[in-house]
């Protein structure tokens, strides 16, 4: 069963403000142009000119001044984002978000409030004092097109919307699968030199889930938990919901459930229990659809599991699907109880995902960790392009769970690794201790999904390391007994998708891989762009002088093959911020 939830607002009167904002700008450039060629004409003429193009500029910004204080939803283009604290996540403001773009020269905006959890970039280990390094797996993509969304608004990120992870898995690469779904999943790993900084190596850990042919999708029991509040008017929210949840509907057959329940002020049962086949049904449930009220959320999401649970499917799918812009603010708000509630029903084999709509009131932090504890994905929806690679392209993959509390650990061999930096996955850390036990909550690996995680590592001996050893410790140079053949040790753990136990899966990687000088392959160079991009939206710290022109290059060299344009739109988002960022970028 799949709960979507939805929350959202924008206005037509909103995109005539937009129109207005830019032609002010377009006048106001002209002005500028006009100033520049004024010796080519005479002064009376280029007075004559100028004054026109003021007059001009004065009257459009009047014009979106009065709508502004009209009852209108100010354009979020270049709203400077404040969050307002939820209790439970450490939320913080993101001062300059429109720094170093050229937003500076648009009329000042109302403030709005969207909520990002924060986090510190991984550090830089020494493996003789830290060689173990543990992680849970994460298959999200919402950092990712949420990022998109500021970036093609002209605006910059701010630092905590972005999660390196979620921007690399965000794209598929061309691994190795596994032989068949005895073992749900494989994993290798490769070493390149690394782009941004010649002394040291990156080492990327490539997953590749098994998946099985499209047409052996086990039944569906999905319930759409829809968020019909106030602030899921907007036409990029509840009715690009709709949109998707009936792409995906149309792909659904006789032994698929679909069950729709909404909440605002109170939740309700839309859709009882309806097969999948039985789509004029269905289609007109979701038309009907309309947005008004507050949001109880967390009566929503209890409602959405009862009936989750009382339509289950045996040995198929069961999943709620929360679409929502994630602002709760009546019944249960707070995280802890909620994540609390999510934790406690999980245990009936009914996953939660998330999906995030909207802008302005958009709460990431929370969106992305309810699906954690739900066992499910975040992603954000910012086009009904977007929608379909969500409910469509990805039907079987974001559905289809093969396997569940996956870990990864990864041993540095101190004879051979002196530092190491895990880049992204700063909120997925586990506990060395946390690998081995299976109570500990991980990550879940969907048919058909890539994982891919990149260590920045410095060898004993090179240039690279920043770290001063230890004055009274071994520093782990090779000596007696030390084998050196292996530079790592790659361990995962993961189980069954109705399994509590779990089971291990264990990997040298070979000494040998560090020497030479091979080809990075389109996968390596692409995946390092998009890391390097991550970094630079997140303040760029490790780069160096590594600048947005380079990555722009080293991502079109790992364009490929490309078929869906994924990477070309990747590449393009690079372009652009190039273009926006101030001329030290460049």
């Amino acid at each position: 069963m799949l709960i979507l939830v939805a929350q959202g607002t924008i206005s037509n009167r909103g995109a005539i403000m937009r129109r207005q904002i830019l032609f002010t700008h377009i006048l106001l450039s002209s002005a500028l142009i006009l100033n520049a060629c004024g010796a080519e004409n005479s002064q009376t003429a280029d007075l004559q000119a100028a004054a026109k193009v003021k007059a001009a500029a004065e009257s459009a910004s009047s014009d979106a001044a009065d709508l502004a204080s009209s009852d209108v939803t100010a354009p979020t283009e270049m709203r400077k984002v404040e969050p307002v604290p939820t209790p439970g996540i450490t939320a913080q403001a993101v001062p300059g978000q429109t720094e170093n773009f050229t937003a500076s020269i648009y009329p000042a905006q109302p403030q709005n409030n969207e909520k990002y959890a924060h986090a510190d970039d991984n550090p830089v280990k020494r493996v003789a004092e830290t060689p173990v390094s543990t992680f849970s797996i994460d298959v999200d993509t919402g950092s990712y097109a949420n990022i998109r969304r500021f970036l093609m608004n002209g605006q910059k990120p701010p630092a905590d919307a972005v999660r390196v992870e979620e921007m690399l898995n965000y794209f598929s690469y061309d691994y190795k699968p596994p032989r068949d779904s005895s073992i749900p999943f494989r994993a290798d790993a490769d070493v390149m030199p690394t782009p941004w900084n010649p002394d040291t190596k990156l080492l990327r850990i490539a997953i590749k889930g098994y998946q099985p042919p499209l047409d052996h999708r086990p039944a569906a029991n999905l319930v759409f938990l829809i968020d019909v509040s106030g602030s899921m008017q907007d036409p990029d929210k509840l009715p690009l919901l709709k949109a998707g949840m009936k792409m995906l509907v149309d792909r659904l057959n006789a032994e698929d459930k679909v069950t729709i329940v909404t909440y605002a002020g109170n939740a309700g049962l839309v859709l009882p229990p309806t097969a999948g086949d039985e789509k004029e049904a269905i289609h007109a449930a979701i038309d009907g659809l309309e947005a008004g009220g507050s949001t109880a959320g967390g009566e929503g999401i209890a409602l959405a599991y009862a009936k989750a649970r009382a339509a289950k499917i045996d040995g198929g799918i069961n999943r709620i699907l929360l679409a929502t812009d994630g602002d709760f603010n009546v019944g249960v708000t707070d995280i802890d109880a909620l994540k609390s509630m999510i934790e406690e029903n999980r245990k009936s084999g009914i996953a939660l995902s998330t999906l995030g709509f909207g802008e302005g009131n958009y709460n990431d932090a929370l969106m992305e960790q309810i699906a954690d504890v739900g066992n499910g994905n975040y992603g954000y929806i910012d086009s009904l392009n977007e929608a379909k690679r969500q409910l469509v392209d990805g039907l079987q993959a974001n559905l289809m769970t093969i396997a569940k509390d996956v870990k990864i650990q990864i041993e540095f061999n101190p004879a051979i690794v002196a530092e190491y930096r895990l880049i992204g996955y700063e909120n997925r850390a586990l506990a060395r201790e946390d690998f081995n036990n299976d109570k500990k909550d991980a990550g879940e690996i969907g048919a058909g999904h890539t994982v891919t995680a990149l260590y920045e590592i410095s060898l004993v001996g090179s240039k690279g390391q920043t770290v001063d050893p230890l004055r009274y410790q071994d520093d782990g140079n090779a000596s007696t007994g030390v084998r050196t053949d292996e530079f790592a040790l790659l361990r995962l753990r993961y189980k069954e998708p109705e399994g509590d136990v779990s089971k291990l899966i264990e990997t040298p990687l070979r000494t040998v891989w560090l020497d030479g000088d091979r080809e990075p392959d389109a996968d390596d160079n692409f995946a390092a762009a998009v890391a390097a991009f991550g970094q630079y939206l997140r303040g760029g710290d490790r780069l160096g002088q590594y600048d947005l022109g380079q990555i722009a290059s080293l991502a079109r060299a790992g364009r490929g093959e490309d078929a869906r344009g994924e990477r070309a739109e990747f590449i393009n988002l690079v372009e652009l911020t190039d273009a926006l960022a101030p001329s030290q970028n460049k």
